[in-house]
């Protein structure tokens, strides 16, 4: 497991680098055929490669991704040992969980299917209507996303993501400011007013991120850009946001909103996980494993997309460690084969129902 890890590792992949997301599905598959006898299917998903392995209709599937946040060189040393910590661009998120997925196969029979996508880290743009149509005839989608401190994950926010332009008029900052519109003074009144959508009730963040505005130090600038990162528990809650930011009405009437986005994951909500994970819990017990554990979190993945289409969910079935996008990203791989076993067993117990 150790030495598919390191390669998995070493072979960088960035979901904006396509060559280097074909070359990792690729690799991927020679580990399938060394592991499990026989290669993967690479399909291609809207331009995309994907792995899958297994059934072709499956009643499990067990959903992964193999794409990074790590750009090309960013991340050094790509492996380091530390103990059973190891470091490495994506070891947490997600590449150990593959690995865990891909030995959990072995001798398996049955409807079952492993699937890793290479656009999950941007939002699955390609991938999120192909996931829904496998998802919808499934009995089980099982995400080997990381685990919180070896939790596995009940809920999840679902996200919606914005970009509010502002055009206002230009004109001289020192000659004749009352001639122009000025878009960063409009934008503040926006960004003030998009903030106060937040709800801590239902966890609902509305968060502007990145802003720019104007070109030069002495002109009113007629232009002003802001991104908005919002999550929710509740779809009710991120329709009311939707709809307060397409009613945003401009302070300075001479100013102009133009508004683009909106839903990307909806919530997964714990109906649609519960039964799933109460079954992971009596087979880590038959295993004669501690109690695993659940948790909400306020990160996004596939396992949303899923349930949207009906599917009983458990997401978190992945890697134990920290640092998901972050410079200290690790794993425990003295766990590795421990949390593989458990998805084995867990999937055999979901085929013999």
């Amino acid at each position: 497991m150790l030495a598919a890890l390191e390669a998995l590792v070493k072979l960088e992949s960035p979901t904006e680098d396509l060559e280097a997301c074909h070359e990792v599905i690729r690799l991927a598959s020679d580990i399938a055929t060394r592991v499990l006898g026989t290669p993967a299917e690479i399909r291609d998903v809207n331009g995309r490669p994907v792995f899958w392995w297994g059934a072709n209709n499956p009643e499990i599937v067990v959903l992964a991704h193999l794409d990074t946040v790590w750009p090309k060189g960013s991340f050094i040393p790509l492996w380091k040992v530390d103990g059973t910590k190891v470091s490495g661009p994506g070891i947490f998120d997600m590449k150990a969980g593959f690995i865990q997925a891909l030995y959990a196969m072995k001798g398996l029979t049955g409807s079952v299917a492993l699937v890793a996508t290479t656009d999950e880290e941007t939002g699955s743009a390609t991938s999120k209507d192909f996931i829904k149509q496998i998802s919808s005839t499934a009995k089980a989608v099982l995400v080997l996303e990381a685990t919180l401190n070896g939790m596995v994950k009940t809920g999840r926010k679902g996200t919606a993501m914005y970009q509010v332009k502002i055009h206002g008029k230009a004109s001289h900052a020192g000659l004749e400011p009352e001639k122009g519109i000025n878009s960063s003074v409009e934008i503040a009144h926006a960004i003030l007013a998009i903030a106060a959508l937040e709800n801590k009730e239902h966890g609902t963040t509305v968060v502007p991120t990145t802003l720019r505005a104007g070109n030069t130090t002495n002109t009113v600038p007629d232009l002003a850009v802001v991104d908005i990162d919002i999550r929710s528990y509740s779809m009710d809650d991120l329709k009311r946001v939707d709809a307060a930011i397409r009613n945003l009405k401009a302070v300075n009437p001479g100013a102009r909103y133009e508004i683009t986005g909106g839903f990307n994951r909806p919530p997964l909500e714990t109906s649609s996980t519960m039964a799933l994970y109460e079954r992971a819990e009596k087979v880590a017990k038959e295993l004669g494993m501690p109690p695993l554990g659940h948790a909400s979190v306020g990160g996004a993945s596939d396992g949303n997309f899923a349930a949207a289409a009906g599917a009983q969910v458990l997401d978190g079935l992945g890697a134990i460690g920290d640092g998901a996008h972050a410079a200290h990203e690790w794993v425990d791989v003295s766990t590795l084969e421990d949390r593989s076993r458990l998805l084995h067993a867990l999937i055999k117990d979901l085929l013999d129902d």
